[in-house]
């Protein structure tokens, strides 16, 4: 475990993730130093290894050393004839190493064990193993290939995929694999590689490479990365001829060498030479890389300065197979071990004769000799190692390995397309039709499962059907809003008619249970696809998780390892899961999508001329998301400096919307727990109004806004030294005294002074209250605001909207929750919500980039305001008050009016009673408009309404001096959100509220209503 953990550290800090269209990585070679391969690392300098190794050495002759280089391959049968040929090169050649050519698991652990106990120096038992043992052994567990593996994103999988992998060799007595591939598979008609790599993208593949490599070789295998220097982009197999690279030393190094050199770098042990050849490093045409001194010792070994053994790909390949004095000549090119074909007695004679020549010197021979031991120290082999026949099968496929290969399965499954949103599929719709091109008999667990979510209606692609027949079945399916094409027939030449001419006005999701290369087949159907989801396989696992995938109730994550032809590049894909918002199609749930488009126009005006920078918009019907779209930036352009993207994540100071989405949900939370009452006095629970004409204000009173207080109160004037400028703080034009502009008509003194010992540039124990940036404000001046409310004169109470009425209800929320307000609704509303990008403060949960900056402010806080509340009144209380301070997206701000819009309910649970949301969003006040904190349609006057002329007198919601705004329509099941900063950078910009904006938005809405 430790060393896992080691490991996801290790890879999150030096394995980046590729970039989806980069096939090249930089070519320029550097100069590194050795890396000392992790598997011998700790036993280099042992003294116990040392001897052990020495011990060995003075016991063998020369043909025996050279033995030791030798890896036989045999087949795995138990006939006398086979038996004595293991006896013959174990015993008369001392092999170092033994390779088992196939077949029964159980026959290849029992020739095993009595080879070992024949050898008089313990075998390497080496595996070709590239998707596991059933690469060669039946009945074994199947893992994935490798060109599925690099789909997964997460890397610690494969990594844990190679420890499984050691354990199972080491069950089977086995020291070597033969994989990673390490080969960067670019050319799709590679009839040799091609599913065997990991991919396309080198970055991707050396990440894998290495995290396979590790778990192999911590779980106690050495790993040996296939084929240098990269058989990627052939078209020749290696195995009936010479593949050739034609390629610049530039383009190897950016592709096929790429994977190998950060291989060597990260430590792996051991490392298997191609037959290519490649005359960017072999001049002599015709001579394989894997007989090429210049590639094997000048490459590999002096330039990437691999320090593991080097071992040749098989001998008897026709790639190498003409050349005579095979092993001779790789030795001599620089392997440490030879894949050598069945004439050993030529090969040992050869080797034998060119050491007589001087062709071969006995040192060279020895230190190899002397490396292969080392090796086989470090992998246990000082002792001879036996398999415990009895129970191999069970140990070898364990619940855990049965768990292992489902998730890598699950994790390789990669969502394509999908541009226009249909994925996740919406619930709402209950017959979905599902076209099955296969046996349906093998679609059951996927059918299953799709039921839980819809009702799935099958039908049955036959092959090569007639004209009639295509039309028939294709008009059955018109009468579905959705399709489901299910693929797990892997030859489809016979359904290609069918999809030539399928092309419906549905949106269309193609769930491939096949390898994706299959797919081309079938190109016109997938080009139309809204959708495909590429499953790989159809195990029933797969099938039940990617039933959940299409309607997020499961992760799909994967990204293209490679191209599927011109249909997708390699790294295309995005990632589906239980967070990712439906997506939905306006008409199927009464909205026009023609009119809503309408909304891209009027907010792009508003940029144009000059109304805001940017800005959100989202409308919710029933609560399903029909438009949510971000414009603009967060700043104007200035200069060469590129303004930042709105994106619908970015979060905006909601000024006073606060006073609906904040405070006025608290009251109705205390209300609804009893705990306060429109009745209520204020002063019953401030006691500093007692005593004051504002004794009687109600709390019903303060939600109409007809208490009788101001407007608004100038707090911050207070905190103001009124001896520290010269003249007066406004002034209604502008002179050299009042240079700072704050309003339409309105300069002001910027050169004042707070009082002494009442700001603070940074924190203190006093000054806790922080404005901005390098402003904190001593925490007594909550009294000394609190004392001016309590002071100012009362006025008659006929409708007058005040911020300070909200205020005080501000301190009666938390007189009555016995907690801060932003602390009570976060508790009681944004965090069970899971709203994130919401609340009060929000330095203190985002980064400052996050947040769009509200305006510039060039007299009382001399900054740019970003993530602190533009609103004075809210800033000089620390940032939380019941008028403004609050900061959301518009995402998060329509859900919870959907929650008032549901009845207090939202995503299945209650957060205020039906009763409460009823009374608050339907009682309307005497006089005006305005309801209860909520305001409202001016149906009287439609000229000073603050909503679309088309909105129905029970609309409620409210609006913002930021630029913002939200209403909810009971009647048609309608959210409407607006957020921007109008007041960015100049708050006397007015253009907003000239040009109806939000109205006109509104109105667009509303016009997309289907009568």
């Amino acid at each position: 475990m430790k060393r896992l953990l080691l490991f996801i550290l290790v890879i999150m800090g030096c394995c980046g993730r590729f970039a989806s269209d980069a096939k090249r990585c930089p070519a320029t070679p550097t100069v590194v130093s050795p890396v000392e391969p992790l598997l011998v690392r700790s036993v280099v300098d042992d003294v116990r290894c040392r001897q052990w190794v020495d011990s060995v050495l003075g016991t063998l002759s020369l043909k025996e050393r050279i033995g030791q280089l030798f890896i036989y391959t045999i087949a795995p049968y138990q006939d006398k004839g086979n038996k004595e040929l293991l006896r013959k090169v174990v015993e008369d050649y001392k092999v170092g190493g033994l390779l088992f050519s196939g077949g029964l698991m159980q026959n290849q652990a029992m020739l095993t064990n009595e080879a070992q106990r024949m050898a008089d120096i313990p075998l390497l038992i080496t595996f070709d193993g590239e998707w596991g043992l059933s690469m060669r052994l039946r009945g074994t567990p199947v893992f994935p290939k490798n060109m599925v593996l690099g789909c997964i994103q997460n890397d610690t999988l494969l990594y844990e995929y190679g420890r499984e992998m050691a354990r199972q060799c080491r069950e089977l007595g086995v020291q070597v694999n033969f994989a990673p591939v390490a080969d960067v598979n670019i050319n799709p008609k590679n009839p040799v590689i091609n599913t065997r790599s990991f991919g396309e993208n080198p970055v991707n593949v050396a990440n894998k490479v290495i995290a396979y490599a590790r778990g192999l070789e911590d779980g106690g295998v050495l790993s040996v990365s296939k084929h240098f220097p990269g058989h990627g982009d052939t078209d020749v197999d290696s195995h009936k001829s010479l593949p050739v690279l034609p390629f610049t030393r530039e383009r190897l190094d950016s592709v096929e060498l790429y994977p190998f050199r950060k291989a060597v770098q990260a430590g792996v042990g051991g490392i298997m030479v191609g037959h290519l050849e490649v005359p960017a490093f072999e001049a002599q045409r015709g001579l394989p890389s894997s007989l090429s001194r210049n590639v094997v010792y000048d490459l590999l070994t002096r330039e990437l300065q691999f320090r593991g053994l080097v071992f040749t790909d098989a001998l008897a390949m026709k790639g190498v197979s003409k050349h005579e004095s095979l092993c001779l000549k790789a030795l001599q090119a620089g392997h440490d071990l030879l894949l050598v074909p069945r004439r050993i007695k030529e090969e040992v004679d050869a080797i034998l004769a060119a050491v007589k020549r001087g062709e071969l010197t006995e040192q060279a021979v020895e230190e190899k000799c002397r490396k292969v031991l080392t090796y086989k120290y470090a992998l246990g082999l000082n002792k001879k190692p036996l398999i415990r026949l009895s129970g191999l099968g069970t140990r070898i496929n364990t619940p855990y390995t049965r768990d292992l290969i489902r998730r890598l399965n699950l994790a390789a499954v990669t969502v394509l397309g999908n541009a226009a949103k249909v994925l996740p599929l919406d619930p709402a719709i209950k017959d979905v039709a599902v076209l099955n091109v296969g046996e349906a008999a093998e679609m059951r667990p996927f059918i299953k499962q799709l039921s839980e979510y819809t009702h799935p209606v099958e039908f049955q692609l036959g092959k090569d059907l007639p004209a009639a027949g295509r039309k028939a079945l294709r008009d059955k399916l018109s009468g579905y809003k959705r399709i489901l094409v299910c693929v797990t027939e892997h030859r489809l030449a016979a359904y290609q008619s069918f999809f030539a001419e399928f092309a419906p006005d549905v949106p269309v999701v193609y769930v491939c249970f096949i390898p994706g290369k299959q797919l081309p087949q079938i190109r016109q159907g997938i080009s139309a696809a809204e959708a495909v989801v590429l499953a790989h396989s159809s195990n029933d696992d797969v099938q039940r998780q990617v039933a959940g995938i299409l309607y997020a109730d499961a992760v799909a994550d994967g990204r293209l390892s490679a191209s599927i032809g011109s249909l997708f590049a390699a790294g295309e894909g995005m990632t589906l899961s239980p967070q990712t918002k439906s997506h939905f199609i306006p008409e199927e749930h009464g909205l026009d999508s023609r009119f809503l488009a309408r909304i891209d126009t009027i907010a792009r005006e508003g940029i144009r001329e000059g109304a805001y920078p940017g800005c959100q918009v989202v409308v919710l019907k029933d609560g399903k998301e029909m438009y949510n779209k971000a414009f603009g930036t967060y700043t104007y352009t200035t200069g060469n400096k590129e303004a930042v993207p709105v994106t619908p994540a970015s979060v905006y100071d909601v000024a006073s919307l606060t006073k609906t989405t904040a405070t006025l949900l608290a009251v109705m939370k205390l209300y609804d727990k009893g705990r306060l009452s429109l009745t209520d006095r204020v002063s019953d629970y401030l006691p500093y109004l007692q005593d004051t004409d504002k004794r009687n204000i109600t709390v019903r009173e303060l939600l109409f806004h007809q208490s009788g207080l101001p407007s608004t109160l100038l707090f911050y004037q207070d905190a103001i030294d009124e001896d520290s400028y010269e003249g007066t703080l406004f002034k209604a034009r502008p002179d050299k005294l009042h240079p700072a502009r704050i309003g339409r008509q309105t300069w002001a003194n910027p050169n004042f002074r707070f009082r002494p010992g009442l700001t603070s540039k940074v924190r203190t124990a006093e000054c806790t209250l922080q404005v901005c940036d390098s402003l904190w404000l001593n925490k007594s001046f909550k009294k000394e605001y609190l004392q001016k409310i309590a002071d100012a004169p009362l006025r008659d109470k006929r409708y007058r909207y005040s911020c300070v009425g909200f205020i005080l209800l501000q301190q009666v929320v938390e007189a009555r929750a016995g907690m801060p307000m932003d602390e009570f609704l976060a508790q009681e509303f944004y965090t069970p919500m899971g709203l994130k990008r919401t609340g009060y403060l929000p330095l203190r949960f985002l980064s400052k980039e996050e947040i769009v900056p509200s305006s510039v402010d060039p007299f009382l806080r001399k900054t740019v305001l970003q993530g602190f509340a533009h609103d004075e009144s809210a800033a000089f209380q620390g940032g939380v008050s019941g008028n403004a301070g609050l900061f959301s997206t518009a995402e998060e701000v329509a859900q919870i009016y959907q929650m008032l819009l549901n009845g207090g309910e939202l995503n299945g649970k209650r957060y205020l009673s039906k009763e409460t949301c009823r009374l608050f969003t339907t009682t309307v006040a005497k006089g005006c408009r305005r309801g209860l904190g909520f305001d409202k349609p001016d149906v009287q006057n439609p000229a000073k309404s603050p909503c679309a002329l088309s909105a129905p007198a029970s609309v409620y919601g409210h609006t913002g001096f930021t630029g913002t705004c939200a209403w909810v329509d009971p009647d048609n099941g309608l959210v409407y959100v607006f957020l921007s900063n109008r007041i960015y950078p100049e708050v006397w910009n007015a253009k907003l509220l000239k040009s109806d904006i939000r109205e006109r938005i509104q109105e667009a809405m509303y016009r997309a209503v289907l009568k």
